[in-house]
């Protein structure tokens, strides 16, 4: 049994506190390691360490903090494959997917980079008689992140990258479900030249939680999860004088007019509601077809397509489309929620119930599941899955469809398919959901926009990634100097007099 630790100064750490999760393989059902869960002393050693370490960081001359950075590029680059294995392993993801997930979080860094452009301020000369004033941006401290099991990879380096360009110490609480990836992370950027301390690693569960959000040095957090944690996290942080962002659920919506090309609206629900089985913040869970023929066109095309999904472990190759779900918990309340949607009346139209892969009997994998004619009172439509299920509202008008959307409490992500110009800018320009596709399934914005949602999908006033993530690590400090006149002329040899 493998036991993994903490990553603290530079070093791998025991756990203290004498508590332990299981890190299982989803695949097999099987206990792999333990994780260390800590308690409040050991997360404020951990930061007592940062807090130190982050005071020559933030001296560091801007350009010197990117250039560990791009030494950070090289190796995760280097290591890809390695990284996305450990990924799977404990994710159940499939390979290629994991290798998205690392390089989806790598594109951050590469754009964090560019943080000496990012961190100019700027100069008002003259703005009164002798008056010049100048803005300057600064690191925030010791700032930390809690991240979920879904993007193990992508998520923590969307949140320590920006905090370490911008001159900050990071202590990361990773999902203790799928610790060992941030730990590798903390090892090649230590390889990259960061000094030791200013990226740190605490596994653990609500007590370390809690210790981030009650402790006084830690000056920012940032959250992706649930949205009731988000809500708990935003609250108490805000409550601590801490600067804070969240993102919640999500239960995104695509529609589809009656003008899409139909293969095409086919294809992005597969990819976009089934891939990652369906664990994904950005996952398309909701298909809304606009007109019955357009509904029965549409499900005509995804059945055969989902019938053909093949389901299996990352080890099976490049050939298998998703794997496990990420727990027995997680599965059980999927299988829950299927049966919900069958008792409250939507038809299923593929069924996953009861799927079993030989010689992964224990494994917590799921079938494909289609759901049509369910209505936006059913359980399966208010929540938020989070697995292989992939439900069908029907919509009569495209005013019905879009106030669908826009009436859900979350507003992380949508789509649109259509080919009508006029009708997809209408969409984009009305819809109060925070991230948009116009034909494109899942709207994630590249690194140099920023990531995030409205409504109950997010808790603070700035997004994850681009330029908002160097305004959310930093604060801004003006200074206004006035020097008095005359000192230039020289001095004077006579005897002073009153003029």
């Amino acid at each position: 049994m493998q036991e993994l630790t903490h990553y603290i100064n530079g070093a791998h750490v025991k756990g203290q506190s004498g508590r332990f999760a299981d890190v299982m393989n989803p695949a097999t059902g099987e206990v792999q390691a333990k994780v260390p869960l800590a308690n409040a002393e050991e997360m404020a050693f951990a930061v007592d360490i940062a807090k130190d370490a982050q005071i020559g960081w933030a001296a560091t001359n801007p350009q010197r903090r990117a250039r560990v950075l791009m030494k950070f590029v090289d190796l995760l680059n280097r290591d890809m494959q390695k990284l996305a294995e450990a990924l799977s392993r404990e994710h159940g993801k499939t390979l290629p997917d994991a290798a998205g997930d690392v390089q989806r979080g790598l594109e951050v860094v590469e754009y964090c980079i560019g943080a000496p452009q990012m961190l100019k301020g700027e100069f008002t000369d003259a703005a009164g008689p002798g008056i010049d004033m100048y803005s300057m941006r600064q690191a925030l401290g010791v700032t930390a992140g809690i991240t979920p099991f879904n993007f193990p990879a992508m998520i923590p380096m969307w949140m320590f990258a920006p905090a370490i360009a911008c001159g900050n110490a990071f202590i990361l609480k990773p999902s203790e479900r799928d610790p060992s990836v941030p730990l590798m992370l903390a090892e090649l950027l230590e390889e990259a030249g960061l000094p030791k301390g200013i990226l740190q690693v605490v596994n653990g569960d609500k007590e370390a939680v809690d210790a981030i959000l009650y402790h006084p040095e830690i000056q920012s957090i940032g959250f992706v999860g649930s949205t009731p944690i988000a809500e708990y996290i935003y609250g108490t942080g805000c409550s601590q004088g801490k600067r804070v962002q969240c993102f919640g659920g999500a239960k995104n919506h695509m529609i589809i007019m009656p003008d899409a090309d139909m293969d095409q609206a086919a294809d992005a629900l597969i990819g976009a509601g089934y891939g990652a089985a369906g664990e994904r913040c950005m996952a398309i869970s909701v298909a809304v077809p606009v007109g019955d023929e357009t509904a029965d066109r549409l499900i005509e095309k995804l059945v055969p397509r989902i019938e053909s999904l093949k389901v299996g472990p990352y080890t099976a190759g490049d050939e298998v489309d998703y794997g496990p779900v990420v727990t027995a918990a997680a599965k059980a309340n999927i299988e829950r929620l299927v049966q919900t949607g069958i008792d409250q009346g939507a038809k299923l139209v593929v069924d996953g119930r009861g799927f079993k892969l030989q010689g992964y009997e224990d494994g917590y994998f799921i079938g494909p599941h289609l759901f049509d004619h369910a209505t936006s009172d059913m359980d399966i439509y208010k929540t938020e899955i989070f697995g292989p299920v992939l439900t069908t509202v029907r919509t009569q008008t495209y005013e019905e469809a879009l106030k669908l959307a826009m009436d859900h409490e979350y507003g992380n992500g949508t789509a649109i398919f259509t080919r009508d110009g006029d009708t997809a800018r209408d969409f984009a320009n009305r819809v109060n959901v925070g991230m948009v596709g116009i034909n494109v399934p899942i709207p994630v914005p590249l690194a140099y926009h920023t990531f995030g949602g409205w409504k109950k999908s997010v808790f603070g006033d700035l997004n994850q990634h681009g330029p908002d993530a160097f305004k959310f690590y930093t604060r801004t400090k003006t200074v206004t100097s006035r020097w008095p006149s005359g000192i230039k002329d020289g001095g004077e040899f006579s005897i002073p007099v009153m003029e």
